[in-house]
């Protein structure tokens, strides 16, 4: 059986620019969704589909304590959704929600990028890849979490309490 090095340069790096590529994929993506009308299926979506990731904490190197678990999940929530959810404005066109386009978002993404680089690249020196990669998925579900139910809430406002999916 072979056993992989979880601590490998060549891992670190290919994880960083795995998750620079994503980051951009990320960024390209939401300037094109601003094109289209919202709706509140493509509201719910993105941390529907990102609780697969949990799966994650089955293999027990990734796992890590409870208590980072939590900090990094709260860290999400409520510092790096913050910046989105200030950036993220709706507005109805002909009886459609759209979001505002915003120059700032952009730059907001950039920023968000970078910081999470950094702090990326300080951890991974203290902890495995596995809880490193572990971690920042918490951090980015909250992010994501609570910028999405900030975007519902926006969402009912403009369209009523029935909102259409």
């Amino acid at each position: 059986m072979v056993q992989l090095d979880f601590n490998s340069p060549i891992l670190q790096i290919g994880s960083t620019v795995g998750m620079l590529v994503m980051a951009l994929a990320v960024i390209l993506i939401r300037v094109k969704a601003s094109h289209r009308p919202v709706t509140v299926r493509k509201i719910i979506i993105p941390p529907l589909g990102m609780t697969t990731g949990f799966l994650m904490f089955v293999v027990p190197e990734v796992r890590i304590p409870l208590l980072w678990a939590i900090v990094s999940f709260l860290v999400g929530w409520f510092i790096f959704s913050y910046p989105l959810i200030r950036g993220t404005r709706f507005e109805l066109v002909e009886g459609q929600v759209f979001i505002q386009r915003s120059r700032s978002f952009v730059f907001i993404l950039l920023g968000l990028l970078t910081v999470r680089l950094l702090l990326h690249t300080y951890i991974e020196q203290h902890i495995s890849i596995p809880q490193t990669g572990a971690l920042f998925f918490l951090l980015a579900y909250g992010m994501i979490t609570h910028w999405r139910v900030s975007m519902y809430r926006q969402y009912v406002r403009i369209t009523g309490p029935n909102p259409a999916a």
